[in-house]
């Protein structure tokens, strides 16, 4: 259960991209086959939800969950409801309910990469969800504690970073012939503190991190997904220089938005005063529909969707080549 992660000279690149069905991930934040990214997110966002839509949505030969210190009665939900049958078939869950001892929490993430392990190692290509890596973390931090270990990072004992950048490195493409694993861990921000120990860990050694604001759950669009504080670290070699264009596009639009949004709401913004604010105020509302869609069929869709919302806007060059 504690394997050794494949030799990183023999490894090969990350390879195609993957079509998750969430229209912000599959144009903004592309997941490709290999990638270790991390969903950062308070309690009641929408997680669960957001990882079932990937997990029925991106063609993989086979899911495992590893779902450590989960309310017990949402195991049953989770698997029945959330879950068609045709993803269920394919999928193995591992898991370890809140009120079961800090040690089978841990074993139960190593289990969980285990068991991701032997199918890659049959040549498959394994997408593998632990939900959470701040449980798990919490767990070994109880675990450390009790041996003695000091306590340093916010009473995290030193140990904390190595346990995860070891964790996360079985995750990601194979080597030889064997198959690819692409991880997704999801990660408690209370408060949306991506400062604290095991976000900022995770942050450094995953290849990119998808953040799920409350302020946006709060207004009723799901995925809560704030794209501009999010990053996939795929880019800019997972998309086409026209896709690349398109992106850079959108975020130089959310970010002149972002800016200007406060004078916008308190009124003291008057239209005409700035032709870029004026433009970013009027393509927002349709970026923001964009990035809520779920259940897209194919990446191309996705973009098709992405280039409508901001044909009213004048994003300069890149903009119109896109």
């Amino acid at each position: 259960m504690r394997a050794d992660a494949p030799p990183p000279a023999q490894r090969r690149g990350l390879g195609p991209r993957l079509c998750t069905g969430v229209a912000a991930i599959d144009t903004m934040l592309p997941l490709v086959r290999g990638q270790r990214i991390g969903i950062f997110a308070g309690s009641g966002v929408g997680k669960t939800s957001l990882l079932a839509q990937i997990a029925q949505s991106t063609g993989a030969d086979r899911i495992v969950f590893g779902l450590i210190g989960e309310r017990g009665r949402e195991l049953r939900h989770f698997t029945e409801r959330a879950l068609p049958p045709d993803t269920r078939a394919r999928s193995v869950i591992v898991t370890a309910t809140s009120n079961e001892t800090a040690l089978l929490k841990r074993r139960a993430a190593w289990t969980a990469m285990a068991v991701a392990e032997y199918f890659r190692d049959k040549g498959e290509h394994v997408l593998l969800f632990i939900d959470s890596l701040t449980r798990m973390a919490e767990a070994h931090r109880e675990v450390a504690l009790t041996a003695g270990e000091p306590a340093s990072l916010r009473a995290f004992p030193p140990s904390t970073s190595g346990l995860i950048a070891a964790f996360s490195e079985r995750a990601g493409p194979g080597s030889g012939d064997q198959g690819d694993i692409t991880a997704v861990f999801s990660i408690l921000a209370a408060g949306s503190d991506m400062d604290e120990p095991v976000s900022d860990i995770a942050r450094g050694v995953l290849d990119g991190h998808i953040v799920l604001e409350r302020e946006i759950a709060e207004r009723g669009r799901f995925p809560a997904i704030d794209v501009r504080r999010s990053v996939s670290r795929s880019l800019p070699d997972a998309a086409t220089p026209a896709e690349n264009a398109l992106i850079g596009a959108a975020r130089r639009v959310l970010g002149v938005y972002h800016d200007a949004e406060p004078m916008v709401r308190a009124g003291l913004y008057a239209e005409g005063a700035d032709a870029e604010i004026d433009q970013a105020v009027r393509v927002w509302p349709n970026l923001d529909a964009v990035f809520g869609e779920t259940g897209l069929k194919s990446v191309d869709s996705a973009f098709r969707q992405l280039a409508e919302a901001l044909e009213n806007a004048d994003t300069g060059d890149a903009g119109r080549d896109a």
